[in-house]
């Protein structure tokens, strides 16, 4: 095993190979060691840049929590085009990626890892809570645009795509559920509160 390379980004290495030992070995499978034998470099890295191993995959979690931000901000854009069911559909396939699936079965198996994530995700599962304020922020702004009936509960709605969308990733194996499987739970879920505004008028 290589022991000396040097690392250009040594924080996003070491994140990417956590997650292709996630994806193709199971949570139980990740340790310091395999992590940095996936990536290619002495332990010692990891634990010149993370204070221990808990940390780095606190760390792990929280830089995939933060890109839920662009995922959010290009969710809301398409507020007001095309169909709800298919922007949710959209947002329900790219979140429900494998990797996202495996970051949070890793959460769910580790009580260190969920008390180190209760600082930033007081409540709930880390990742799933804020991708639900995604898909809460999504639908409020719909209903605002008068495609969503005005007394929809968008809460609700949210936790329930997640919910759904997560249940039928869970525990798939390669290639992730079809765009068609997230549509069906999508249509089902805000058939009854879509709206079709009046025009502009």
């Amino acid at each position: 095993m290589p022991t000396g390379v040097a690392l250009r980004d040594p924080r996003e290495q070491l994140f990417d190979a956590a997650e292709r030992v996630l994806l193709r070995d199971g949570a139980n499978a990740l340790t310091s060691r395999a992590v940095t034998t996936e990536a290619g470099c002495a332990k010692g890295v990891l634990h010149r840049h993370f204070a221990d191993f808990d940390a780095f995959l606190a760390e792990l979690v929280l830089d995939r929590i933060g890109r839920l931000d662009a995922q959010s901000a290009a969710l809301r854009d398409t507020a007001g085009t095309g169909t709800v069911a298919d922007n949710l559909t959209g947002a329900l396939a790219d979140l429900f990626g494998s990797v996202a699936v495996a970051i949070v079965g890793l959460v769910i198996s580790r009580d260190a890892l969920r008390t180190r994530l209760r600082g930033t995700t007081p409540t709930g599962i880390p990742l799933l809570t804020e991708a639900t304020a995604m898909f809460t922020s999504y639908l409020a702004a719909e209903r605002d645009l008068g495609r969503i009936a005005p007394d929809a509960d968008v809460d609700t709605l949210a936790r329930t795509l997640i919910g759904a969308g997560h249940l039928l990733a869970a525990g798939q194996t390669d290639p992730p559920p079809e765009t068609e499987a997230f549509h069906r739970v999508a249509t089902t879920v805000v058939a009854g509160v879509t709206r079709v505004p009046p025009p502009p008028g």
